[in-house]
């Protein structure tokens, strides 16, 4: 009989349930309050109750999980001495894709095509409690929408891509996660399908998942209030200017929601070189301590030990600390960008 099921599907691998991982590395009592604390503090900056700036940085993704720690705790030290910003450590381990590549750590642990999930979840979950237990609150992108079922208690902040946002997938599971999201404009450029995904996942939705059991589950969500704008630019160039902007919060505005927006400075904002990802980050600082537009919550940075990127051909002749995703601006960069922005939206 002609075969009809699993055509192009090589084998099955089970994969662990979220409950066992949760078992084996548990979130302590700290980071259950870094957590709970820095996401009302999150919320609050998101719906203009919080005065300071939101800032999100770190490397684009996490790839060695040592080098990411030894930032981790640069960044923790590094935080408490800066007043006007909220700093949040940028902790991504999917990576959508154009075409193909590197999935992120989650997907692809070793580096190598050998896809251990198993193990990437496990890495990617110690990794958030090492960083949490320090005191240092967590931002990721959720891509995949298993992953929050064994990640999303360490997550203070998510992000949901370019790409996803307008995945009615990407939205439902939006409107069902613990902590403030933001929806990424398009990669063409539109900002209304953020606006249309921020809308649909402050509504209540019933959709397919997984509980900690790792059981197929209907999930019913009852709405995420904390949605809001990033922008990022786009194939038709940079949007962190004024105008720009003022006319994308206008645009939440109009849809009856709360007019807030983060804007990262990294991606087409910056057109993929990081030496530039300095001029949106001082032009944004300049309208934050001008209150040229008071709905401007937050910034992102993409920022690592060493600047650049690398290929990864071969992860035995990795250089330790440097992207190999997409470039980065080095640490003595963001200290310097942040404590003279600091100074700035102190005297403003």
């Amino acid at each position: 009989m002609e075969k009809i099921r699993d055509i192009n599907i090589k084998n099955y691998s089970p994969i662990t349930p979220p409950k066992v991982f949760m078992g084996e590395i548990p979130i302590s009592d700290k980071a259950k309050k870094v957590v709970a604390e820095s996401r009302d503090i999150i919320s609050n900056i998101v719906h203009g109750k919080d005065k300071r700036f939101l800032l999100i940085t770190g490397p684009c993704s996490i790839h060695d999980v040592d080098a990411g720690l030894e930032y981790a705790k640069l960044l923790n030290d590094f935080s408490k001495k800066i007043k006007n910003f909220y700093i949040v450590m940028r902790v991504y381990f999917e990576k959508p894709r154009t075409t193909v590549g590197w999935k992120g750590l989650i997907n692809d642990p070793d580096l190598n095509n050998t896809f251990d999930m198993d193990k990437g979840l496990r890495k990617a979950r110690t990794f958030l409690n090492e960083v949490t237990s320090l005191g240092m609150p967590t931002a990721t992108e959720f891509l995949d929408p298993f992953t929050p079922q064994y990640l999303a208690d360490f997550v203070s902040w998510g992000a949901i891509g370019a790409r996803t946002t307008e995945s009615q997938t990407h939205r439902q599971m939006a409107s069902g996660l613990s902590m403030p999201i933001g929806f990424k404009n398009g990669t063409g450029g539109s900002i209304q399908i953020a606006v249309d995904a921020m809308g649909a996942a402050q509504g209540e939705h019933a959709f397919l998942g997984i509980n900690e059991e790792g059981q197929s589950s209907i999930i019913h969500t009852s709405g995420n209030k904390y949605s809001h704008l990033i922008l990022r630019g786009s194939t038709q160039g940079t949007n962190f200017d004024e105008k720009s902007v003022s006319d994308s919060l206008s645009l939440v505005s109009n849809q009856g929601m709360h007019p807030s927006v983060v804007v990262d400075c990294s991606h087409a904002n910056c057109g993929k070189d990081h030496k530039k990802m300095n001029i949106a980050f001082k032009e944004l600082v300049r309208q934050k301590a001008n209150n040229i537009n008071p709905g401007l919550v937050g910034l992102m940075l993409e920022s690592f030990l060493s600047e650049g990127n690398q290929k990864l051909d071969n992860p035995s002749d990795l250089k330790y600390g440097v992207s190999i995703t997409d470039p980065c601006i080095n640490w003595n960069e963001t200290v310097e960008l942040i404590s003279e922005a600091d100074k700035k939206l102190e005297s403003s």
